[in-house]
């Protein structure tokens, strides 16, 4: 007999949500502060979503919109297979192009085997390879570790974007 599917709904992040979007971010990222390309994003304050299910929260992501740009600052589900980050994604695509942008981008590491094989599933490409770009980023948060997924040394930030069609 088979289990029962365990369905999500996605919705805006709220004012009630901050706290726990901080301490998510912090469980997925070290802490809120999140850097790309040199910047520090305050994660826990920006915009995005949340995936819930029942009375359980079980993804974020944050995003920025700047100009005709969409940079996906974070995006982590605590539970795999169900596809809460490509609904997740899906929202945020949706809200860029409505928005008018016109490019969806991420930067992420070059550990992050997990996640380049999600984005280029979902229709991303590459942008653009910033080779030691860590070394930056660790001047701005201390606290990236040497090593990452499966114990490949963190250096490197990949640049991915997917062209968005406005609505």
């Amino acid at each position: 007999m088979m289990g029962k599917q365990r369905t999500f709904q996605i919705r805006p992040i709220g004012l009630e949500d901050r706290g726990w979007v901080s301490l998510f971010l912090a469980e997925h990222w070290g802490e809120a502060r999140v850097v790309t390309r040199g910047r520090i994003h305050q994660a826990d304050r920006l915009p995005g979503f949340i995936a819930e299910s029942e009375d359980d929260r079980i993804g974020l992501v944050t995003y920025q919109i700047t100009g005709i740009d969409c940079e996906l600052v974070s995006l982590n589900s605590s539970i795999d297979g169900l596809g809460v980050g490509r609904a997740l994604l899906d929202q945020v695509k949706a809200t860029a192009s409505a928005r008018a942008c016109q490019r969806l981008w991420l930067i992420t590491t070059n550990d992050n085997t997990k996640a380049l094989r999600f984005y280029q599933r979902y229709g991303f490409r590459f942008k653009a390879l910033y080779p030691e770009a860590i070394t930056q980023s660790r001047q701005l948060k201390p606290s990236i570790p040497l090593l990452g997924n499966d114990d490949i040394p963190i250096r490197d930030e990949l640049e991915l974007e997917l062209w968005l069609e406005v609505t």
